[in-house]
């Protein structure tokens, strides 16, 4: 357990300051150094290279790590890494084929609401071929049980890549089309970097043997692929489909207004670490009551630290809008959609992890299909009719369908519930919060305003929660760094 507490400790650092300083470039240096026709192109591009991107790495980043321990023999470990190594580009190399016989149509077709985005088509899919084939060498040291330097690159190093170039926009040293081609350039470097990192830690070697279970294998690696696209549509179609139809700039407004609000499942990430093999240990074991216990106390940890979260961003929101360009204050609405919905996946607790690792991981894929389809449609009503707000719409109906069938699902066969009273109390001290603290200002700049108000409402509500004890796991916490009796 030493490695594993270590590393994931140094993945939340890690994951943190990763998210600092993208928060800087998404609030701040992006909306002050770029314009915002090339913000929203920007975001545009990235949000669907990442849609492609488990395309094009063929699922073999989970595929890897999934198999790697049942190899016993050189041989058959080195012809499994070998075959890992070279699966994507069946995907890629037609994909790319394609490209190159209907570029007109595709770029034609994505350019139809913005023509920017025609000259940019070929960005998009290096982007998702270097994003791609990072995932794949980052999996590639994971099975070697290293992960802290390759989550270093995926959380750190490209946000500050992008900052620099963002620098040298403002300096007038790169020009915008420099700039969004350095953005690509700073992925792909990434990715190089992984790649010798990799293979220091353990060195190819290529075999083309007859590799045994290659069907199940294979099989996996579809549903993986399907996995995998599901998660990254739910996250990212909303931008795609924007810049489908309306004006390229909103989509920048909208990019804003997501990222302040997945600040939110921060600490469901790292939480997730922990999470995944106790409870497989749990259903492995068959033991319902353990699995039970933990279910609910995920749930119960998650929703009071992620509503903490959730009342430091809604509740100064509107001070933070006035720190930037009047224009994205447009974001509003989809920050408390959107901030909704992130509370939902912190109340699903170890939901998600239950489902996978049980013998109904299946069934999750059939849910994420339905929502996947569900997402699309609704985004194409209500993106026409209001704009970033119906994307935020639509996305907070998808995620609570979603979330409530895979709840329902885990009561059905499992019966079992993360809920119980205490979460109905913290759910009124929320409701209780906003409704106190929203309408209320201190008379000072933005900033300051912000940060006494987020002192003010940080110390009540730990006090109101370590008073109705609704978790022991948190009142424990808050004795130990508190010093409470």
């Amino acid at each position: 357990m030493g490695i594993v507490t270590s590393q994931s400790f140094k993945n939340t650092i890690t994951t943190y300051l990763g998210f600092a300083i993208g928060a800087l470039n998404t609030l701040y240096l992006y909306v002050f150094f770029i314009s915002d026709m090339h913000y929203g192109l920007i975001s545009f591009m990235l949000s669907t290279a990442t849609i492609m991107m488990p395309l094009m790495a063929f699922g073999v980043h989970n595929t890897m790590v999934k198999f790697y321990s049942t190899f016993k023999t050189k041989n058959s470990l080195n012809s499994f890494l070998t075959l890992m190594l070279f699966l994507p580009l069946a995907l890629i190399l037609p994909t790319g084929l394609i490209g190159v016989i209907a570029y007109d149509n595709i770029s034609n077709f994505l350019a139809q609401k913005n023509p920017i985005i025609g000259d940019y088509v070929w960005y998009i899919y290096v982007a998702a071929i270097v994003m791609a084939y990072f995932e794949v060498f980052f999996a590639w040291t994971k099975t070697q049980m290293q992960t802290v330097f390759g989550n270093f690159l995926k959380e750190v190093f490209h946000r500050l890549g992008i900052m620099l170039l963002l620098f040298c926009v403002y300096l007038e040293w790169l020009t915008v089309d420099a700039f969004i081609i350095g953005v690509i350039a700073v992925y792909a470097l990434r990715m190089l970097i992984m790649m010798f990192y990799a293979f220091s830690v353990r060195l190819p070697v290529f075999k083309f043997h007859r590799i045994d279970r290659l069907s199940p294998i294979l099989k996996y690696t579809v549903l993986i692929i399907i996995a995998g696209s599901i998660a990254t549509v739910i996250l990212d179609v909303d931008s795609f489909m924007l810049g489908m139809y309306i004006s390229i700039e909103k989509v920048a407004y909208y990019g804003v207004a997501i990222y302040i609000a997945t600040v939110i499942v921060v600490p469901s990430r790292s939480m997730q670490q922990i999470l995944q093999p106790l409870t497989a240990k749990y259903l492995n074991e068959k033991n319902k009551v353990a699995l039970e216990d933990l279910y609910v106390r995920s749930s119960q940890t998650l929703f009071i630290i992620g509503g903490l979260i959730f009342l430091l961003i809604v509740l100064n929101i509107n001070s933070l809008y006035e720190t930037i360009p009047s224009q994205f204050s447009g974001g509003l609405i989809v920050v408390f959609l959107v901030s909704l919905a992130k509370l939902y996946d912190c109340l699903m607790g170890c939901n998600n992890v239950i489902l996978f690792n049980s013998d109904y991981y299946r069934v999750v894929l059939l849910f994420g299909v339905i929502l996947t389809i569900l997402t699309v449609v609704l985004n194409m009503l209500f993106i026409p009719k209001f704009g970033i707000n119906g994307a935020a719409f639509a996305t907070f109906i998808a995620v609570t369908v979603y979330n409530s069938i895979k709840i329902y699902f885990v009561k059905l066969k499992f019966n079992m519930m993360p809920f119980n009273t205490d979460t109905g109390k913290v759910l009124a001290l929320l409701i209780v919060m906003v409704a106190v603290f929203y309408f209320w200002e201190f008379p000072f700049h933005p900033l300051v305003n912000i940060g006494l108000k987020s002192v003010v409402i940080t110390v009540l509500y730990v006090a109101i929660v370590f008073k109705l004890n609704v978790s022991d796991d948190i009142s424990r916490l808050i004795r130990k760094y508190l010093r409470f009796q």
